[in-house]
């Protein structure tokens, strides 16, 4: 026997209504982001990789989020492929997400010192997620806030 349309139970996607993302920068020399929903973790992207702004003088007082590392970042190809990739893996996790009526994913950037390439490439990632719908970003730099505290 076939339930009629509204005695059906609702679909994963119409419970999910909003995905949380939580987004974290932090050092290789810490430890990794705790994962505040209790699922147990995410994605780590290693930052590592990628041209290091904290090597040239000119760029140890500041962070990924000043201009000129960002200038600096934006200027290497191979930060550029490493965002494609990690924005098209995010992309499809969060359809598959929205899809399966999941309300957490945590995404956490890691480097050496936890304060140019991974907050960079947390604040990208929260910029492109932040132009979706149904979508609400959290960031925090965990080095960072160790400076401030």
């Amino acid at each position: 026997m076939e339930l009629a349309p509204s005695e059906k139970l609702p679909s994963p996607a119409s419970q999910a209504e909003t995905l949380v993302v939580r987004i974290f920068s932090f050092s290789y020399h810490h430890s990794f982001p705790h994962d505040e929903s209790g699922n147990g973790g995410g994605f780590v992207f290693d930052g590592r990789s990628l041209p290091n702004p904290g090597r040239e003088e000119r760029f140890k007082s500041l962070t990924g989020k000043d201009a000129p590392v960002i200038e600096f970042l934006q200027q290497q190809e191979s930060v550029h492929r490493f965002l494609a990739n990690v924005f098209s893996l995010v992309d499809s996790t969060i359809a598959a997400y929205h899809h399966r009526g999941f309300k957490n994913l945590m995404i956490s950037f890691g480097c050496t010192g936890g304060q140019h390439r991974s907050v960079y490439l947390a604040e990208q990632l929260a910029k492109h997620l932040r132009a979706k719908n149904g979508v609400e970003v959290i960031v925090r730099h965990i080095e960072q806030e160790k400076l401030v505290t």
